[in-house]
């Protein structure tokens, strides 16, 4: 697992722009393209040469073809493949871009250069529009309602790729050229792209170095040189003829069982639901989404302002890339909606409130690239915010607030979903043709695949009931604004948080309650909410007239977080727990025991939960990430965050210690919780 140190070493492109406005790299000291034929050159080399206007003509319903690129630039390959997609694929059809990149360029140079070619600009628009909260690892991008994914590798290839699961079709290698990026063109990289390669993968690129041909030839390609274009005489194709690899754990697996119809029941219809159901939808599924209350996102995800806060460890832990990746996929959803009534980029002020979380924001400031976080002093704080503060922080230039429900709304709203209301399921029976939902003894719908996402209600389910699920009580408070409490200019947080204005009300809160049951707001945690604000500032506590509130007149809304012991999600496949042990079992006399015993998937059943309080930011990415596991697609995560996310990964751990697979004791949990908070 990587470390940290790539996101602290991260960078942009630094660019030169000579007097034809052509970008060259002060990094590798060489162009981007040839001055007078880059589009040219890109179409020849890449799309020529991996026959893509044949193989895009001959793409089936519903299939799709992966691209993976060493070296994404300007992104002119990437958009010329897209335009090349939309000119021969079928509207049903699909094509998923991967390009790992070391120096991404900011958006500001991206327009400039993407400039340079006016054929390309109903493209170059699409994705300057969502190029924003561009980070380093992961970052998934959704273009063309969905026809359309981009997941850029940001940072260098020899850490990015071994992080990749896919079954890539075709390559683009671009990297620049050997003498001037000697790290990337070495037998690492080629042996990268022989693991993610299946027979027949094909291959084009502009270098045709020796070192190159016989390094790919080493790990499977065939290579023929072939007649090139401009002033290069020659290029280079290729075609995989090597095995395809083989997943070392089984129990996170890939399943291989695949629906007739794509057909899915989504139960659950807040962002975890509403997040699976569109991305399915996207890929092409009818979605039915069922819902007990009376519409969408009336419980944890009913809130008037969810904050986009990103707590991060500076470690490189699986949360913290998770985290990151999910930012920017939010982010870039974000944009689709109305700024000012839906959410806000005001940015998020951390406080460094104690000396606790002095020491846990030093290390996070040297970690990560300014532009997702950066140390604030009190006086600095206090401008950006708008408020006298105790204390500065770490401040996130890309954060603000969201209103989930609209955040929902866009998310189910497609030609492909439908929503079904007042649809508590209480029974799920599996049956020849894939499961049926019963309510109140009546069958109200039947699909091959069913994704549960109703939070901590999944357990309600046998298939779900070992999955270590706890509810956690949160309740926000609700203040009017005044003239003087509209100063506040960004969301700011320390135990709790409070928002600048949406509709003429500041969100505050938001309390945690291990024992409550019950989801009406109370007094006392309004009460709790407003010593909250006290801590985060004295100052606009006082705007808000707040010690002469009375919270038994305040108004908010309470709702039931869902959290794993790891704080992790879960997402993905569920096993059959008995015959998941029994065939694992050796793991508990062996923890690194080796096998290729096929897992007991349950078909067709899958989970989105346990997003806790990180909702707003991992919920949306899972719903990719759950459409990746159903559809055998290029994962949008690393493959150690997506396992670290896999329901498998409890029972996996009970076996290697030698358990049984169960429940933990509720008693426990809450301890262990409380020790971590």
């Amino acid at each position: 697992m990587p470390d940290q140190s790539s996101s602290a070493d991260f960078q942009h492109a630094q660019l030169d722009w000579d007097a034809d406005g052509q970008p060259r790299s002060r990094q590798f000291a060489d162009v981007y393209f040839a001055s007078d034929g880059g589009l040219a050159e890109s179409r020849h080399a890449f799309l020529l040469q991996n026959d893509l206007a044949r193989r895009f003509a001959e793409l089936a319903a519903g299939e799709r073809l992966v691209i993976g690129e060493t070296g994404f630039g300007t992104g002119l390959n990437f958009l010329s493949a897209w335009q090349l997609f939309e000119q021969h694929a079928g509207a049903d059809c699909r094509l998923h871009f991967v390009s790992v990149e070391k120096y991404p360029l900011t958006r500001s140079d991206l327009q400039r250069a993407l400039a340079l070619w006016p054929e390309l600009a109903p493209y170059a628009d699409a994705l300057l529009a969502q190029y924003v909260a561009v980070h380093p690892g992961f970052q998934r991008f959704t273009l063309a309602g969905g026809r359309i994914s981009l997941t850029l590798l940001l940072g260098d290839a020899l850490e990015q790729l071994p992080q990749l699961d896919a079954a890539i079709d075709a390559w683009f290698l671009d990297g620049f050229a050997p003498q001037r990026n000697p790290q990337m063109w070495c037998p690492e990289l080629f042996a990268e792209l022989a693991r993610l390669s299946h027979p027949g993968t094909t291959l084009g690129t502009y270098c045709s170095a020796g070192d190159v041909r016989r390094g790919l030839k080493a790990v499977g390609f065939s290579i023929r040189r072939v007649p090139g274009i401009g002033r290069k005489w020659e290029v280079l194709k290729g075609q995989f003829n090597g095995p395809a690899s083989r997943p070392a754990k089984p129990w996170f697996a890939r399943p291989a069982w695949r629906p007739a119809v794509r057909e899915a029941l989504v139960i659950g219809a807040g962002l975890a639901g509403c997040a699976s159901a569109a991305s399915l939808a996207a890929r092409g599924w009818q979605v039915t989404l069922l819902e007990r209350h009376a519409g969408i996102a009336e419980e944890a995800s009913g809130n008037p302002q969810g904050v986009l806060y990103l707590k991060l460890s500076a470690h490189g832990t699986a949360l913290s890339r998770l985290i990151v990746s999910g930012f920017g996929y939010t982010r870039r959803l974000l944009e689709q909606l109305q700024r000012g009534l839906d959410w806000d980029a005001c940015g998020v002020l951390q406080l460094a409130f104690d000396a606790k979380e002095q020491a846990r924001q030093t290390p996070l400031a040297a970690a990560f690239p300014a532009d997702l976080l950066h140390p604030l002093n009190r006086q600095q704080a206090e401008a950006r915010a708008g408020i006298a503060l105790a204390s500065g922080g770490l401040f996130y230039p890309e954060g603000g607030w969201a209103h989930p429900p609209a955040l929902c709304r866009l998310l189910s709203t497609h030609p492909r979903i439908t929503l079904r209301p007042l649809h508590e399921v209480v029974e799920l029976q599996r049956h020849a043709d894939g499961w049926q939902a019963w309510v109140a003894g009546r069958l109200v719908a039947s699909a091959p695949v069913v994704v549960l996402a109703g939070a901590a209600e999944i357990a309600r389910f046998p298939a779900a009931a070992e999955l270590p699920l706890k509810r956690i009580r949160g309740q926000i408070t609700r203040l009017a604004q005044n003239p003087d409490s509209s100063e506040l200019r960004t969301v700011v947080c320390a135990e709790g948080y409070v928002a600048p204005p949406r509709l003429g009300e500041h969100t505050l809160g938001a309390s945690f309650d291990f024992h409550g049951q019950d989801a009406s707001p109370t007094a006392a945690e309004h009460a709790s909410n407003l010593h909250l604000l006290e801590d985060i500032s004295s100052d606009l506590a006082a705007r808000l007239h707040s010690r002469e509130l009375d919270p038994a007149s305040l108004q908010g809304h309470a709702a039931f977080r869902c959290t794993s012991p790891d704080y992790l999600p879960i997402i993905g496949p569920l096993a059959e727990p008995q015959a998941f042990a029994q065939t694992y079992a050796k793991l508990g006399h062996n923890a690194h025991w080796q096998t290729q015993l096929a897992c007991p998937w349950l078909d067709g059943l899958y989970v989105n939960s346990g997003h806790g309080s990180r909702g707003l930011i991992s919920a949306p990415l899972a719903g990719e990430l759950l459409a990746a596991w159903l559809d055998d697609e290029p994962l949008p995560l690393p493959r150690q965050v997506a396992e670290a996310c896999h329901p498998n990964r409890f029972a996996v751990r009970q076996l290697s210690r030698g358990q049984s697979p169960r429940r933990p004791d509720k008693r426990t949990e809450l301890a262990a919780r409380r020790d971590r908070r």
